[in-house]
């Protein structure tokens, strides 16, 4: 596989929304802590001068110690901001998801 230019490589999302599905908490075997969310997010964006309803939802994995102090009081019907990078996911059922893996989370409310 070719390598890709650091342009093309780019991998970057900042979403903010309301959290839809009460947060789960997990640890790999190699004792990663994991928090997983789904966020919601709902705008009105303007694409080609007109108005577009924009709607996403889209499940959240934060990995790592650092991430423990912002995810530890986070509930559903709270507002946040997420920026990480995109990833797809395999589930047990064989199908794929994107899934956002955060770098930063935001509380907004």
């Amino acid at each position: 596989m070719a390598e890709l230019s650091s342009e093309q490589a780019l991998n970057l999302v900042e979403l903010g929304g309301v959290i839809c599905k009460a947060p789960k908490f997990s640890q790999s075997p190699a004792g990663v802590p994991h928090c997983i969310f789904v966020l919601e997010h709902r705008s009105i964006q303007v694409e080609a001068q007109l108005n577009r309803q924009s709607y996403v939802r889209i499940q959240v994995v934060a990995s790592g110690n650092e991430h423990q102090p912002a995810t530890q009081y986070l509930q559903v019907e709270q507002q946040v901001r997420v920026r990480g990078f995109l990833n797809r996911h395999q589930g047990r059922n064989g199908l794929s998801q994107l899934v956002l893996h955060a770098q930063q989370i935001e509380r907004i409310n």
